[in-house]
């Protein structure tokens, strides 16, 4: 097969345009990728999102780029090339035998609860869920699961609330077994709050007593490590699978990752085909997360930290009122006093781009961008936005 260079690639770009985009893939080693940051070509920092917001032309630009310093080898439906050394990785720093390349999140979650159930049953989810709310009742309807909401309104619910489920489930008038625990953390619906550790220690054990089997939807779960410092695999061993998403923050433009033991998931790719996963080329999806994997924790802690000055000096100026999410991850609150779209603009002319305000209050997501600007430098530019213009003489 012949190398894939920039000019191949670019012409197969065009051609993609009308047809999608054309075969290619390319693996490298984590350590040529190693301290991967956002485009230089974009100085803003982005205080909404969880990860680099790339453009249509940055991303083709990535791309060519990747094309240009590296080797190239063909996936294949979604199996092989770049995607296999992607999976390799995200076994490896989920402390699983296994990974396999799932299009989107809500196929990654579907598919592990489908295998984990192993035929029909009953499945424990917190009801403000992902799985739960957003994923369009694909477990009830495609695989007959019962999914069992816990705990409205929460982002944790607690082994008594597991145990009093369990025991009108052995009670009832027709037998029907919990098969699966499937756990959100952090919860989007819940501002990026995590389960409670001590609470889902708990679960755990009540689950590993009773032999129900555990899923972990870990969309977030790097963003969660940047807080908690457990590394990923701490947090994702007590759970047979996991599942982490690609296009957060590590960028691609779609795709997920689903890990857990091998004899789980090597056959994986059978029930992907199934469910109409089973895509032709995915390498550009692959390429781009792989590119940003090496070095995210790294980056992101650096992020953490100079958003934790940002708010420690907030916090003494009464212009500003800062809100932190109870265990939270990276979203904040802050409120102003003062015109808040005025405030948005001064800040957005200095490359710094908050999200639309609600009222006088800004949700403020943090991100690797947050790394494009020094703590003091982001200080000092939010307070001079928020001085009052002088009147004119």
């Amino acid at each position: 097969m012949r190398p894939l260079g920039r000019r191949r690639f670019l012409q197969l770009g065009a051609s993609a345009s009308g047809a999608g985009i054309g075969v290619s893939a390319f693996p490298f080693t984590a350590a040529a990728a190693a301290g991967a940051a956002p485009d230089a070509d974009d100085r803003a920092v982005r205080m909404s999102g969880d990860g680099v917001p790339l453009t249509p032309v940055q991303y083709s630009r990535l791309l060519t780029r990747l094309c240009d310093e590296r080797g190239i080898a063909p996936d294949s439906y979604s199996i092989g090339g770049v995607v296999e050394e992607l999976e390799q990785q995200f076994a490896r720093l989920l402390g699983k035998e296994r990974a396999v390349f799932m299009p989107t999140g809500t196929l990654a979650n579907h598919m592990a609860v489908r295998a984990l159930a192993n035929g029909p049953s009953r499945v424990l989810v917190q009801e403000d869920s992902h799985f739960y709310l957003d994923e369009g009742d694909c477990a009830q309807t495609l695989s007959n699961l019962t999914l069992m909401p816990l705990a409205p309104g929460q982002a944790t619910f607690s082994a008594a609330d597991v145990q009093q489920l369990l025991d009108q489930t052995k009670t009832g008038r027709v037998s029907s077994r919990v098969s699966v625990i499937a756990i959100e953390t952090p919860v989007r619906r819940k501002q990026g709050e995590q389960f409670d550790p001590a609470e889902l220690a708990k679960v755990i054990a009540l689950a590993k007593r009773e032999g129900i089997r555990l899923h972990l939807d870990g969309a977030r779960l790097f963003l969660q490590a940047g807080y908690t410092r457990e590394s990923v695999a701490q947090a994702a061993k007590p759970f047979d699978t996991v599942y982490v998403s690609l296009y957060k923050y590590f960028n691609a433009a779609s795709g997920a990752i689903l890990a857990g033991p091998r004899e789980l998931l090597d056959p994986m790719f059978h029930a992907r085909r199934m469910f109409g996963g089973g895509m032709p080329n995915v390498w550009p999806f692959a390429a781009v997360a792989l590119h940003y994997l090496p070095g995210f924790d790294e980056r992101f802690t650096q992020a953490v930290k100079r958003s934790e000055d940002l708010i420690a000096a907030l916090s003494r100026h009464d212009t500003f009122t800062v809100t932190r999410i109870p265990k939270g991850t990276n979203l904040f609150r802050v409120k102003l006093n003062g015109d808040a779209a005025a405030f948005r603009k001064r800040l957005a002319a200095r490359d710094i781009l908050l999200p639309a305000p609600s009222g006088d209050s800004f949700t403020i997501g943090v991100n690797e961008t947050w790394n494009r600007m020094s703590a003091a430098d982001l200080t000092s530019a939010f307070l001079e936005a928020a001085a009052r213009p002088s009147s004119p003489a």
